[in-house]
């Protein structure tokens, strides 16, 4: 039971570092907040996927410098429906994934995808040039709502930061098996922004 009521904290201190980000006006200051309470998440919290050893809880998580024209307020575009998208979750079971739409971005195209999960939520992957030579090889996350991760939209249009681009679970640790970017959520573009290794 314990475990479970861990893992209801972490989720609620996550949906507050970005309820925080989004009331700050400040984006460079948001940011700094937000890379300041992943930090102690990640060295205090007891459902950090950091493995007790792991140098990282005494350093911090590395990031890009906070690059502020890559922030972007994009339509959701339309796509043609297709099969669900069936990903192997491990001890999470089957995590079950609907493309939605798809965003364009000056680096590319993006899929977005609804998750059928956690009640629901947009995620948005991402594997850049970048991934495996700087970044997770698995790619990063630029958006998970189920789990929290939402900077602002409205019924036509998602804000994207690729600032906030983070590193999901698996990279961490062995323990978890994350969904990792599908082709559609794959661009060549080296995007040097969020976390980093």
């Amino acid at each position: 039971m314990a475990d479970s009521l861990t893992l209801v904290d972490w989720r609620r201190r996550v949906n507050e570092m970005y309820a925080d980000v989004r009331a700050e006006p400040d984006r460079a200051t948001g940011h700094a907040r937000w890379r300041a309470a992943r930090d102690e998440l990640f060295r205090t919290h007891p459902q950090s996927p950091l493995l007790d050893d792991d140098p990282l809880r005494e350093t911090g998580l590395p990031y890009w410098p906070y690059d502020p024209e890559l922030r972007f307020d994009v339509a959701l575009l339309p796509v043609e429906p297709t099969d669900d998208r069936l990903v192997d979750a491990g001890g999470d079971g089957t995590i079950t994934m609907k493309l939605i739409g798809r965003v364009e971005l000056s680096i590319g195209s993006l899929d977005v995808w609804w998750l059928h999960q956690y009640g629901g939520g947009i995620f948005i992957p991402l594997r850049d040039g970048t991934s495996g030579d700087g970044s997770y090889g698995g790619g990063r996350y630029l958006l998970d709502t189920a789990k929290g991760s939402w900077l602002g939209g409205d019924a036509e249009s998602l804000t994207l930061d690729l600032n906030y681009a983070y590193h999901p679970s698996c990279r961490y640790n062995p323990r978890w098996q994350c969904p990792l970017a599908p082709p559609g959520n794959t661009i060549t573009s080296r995007v040097e922004a969020g976390e980093r290794l």
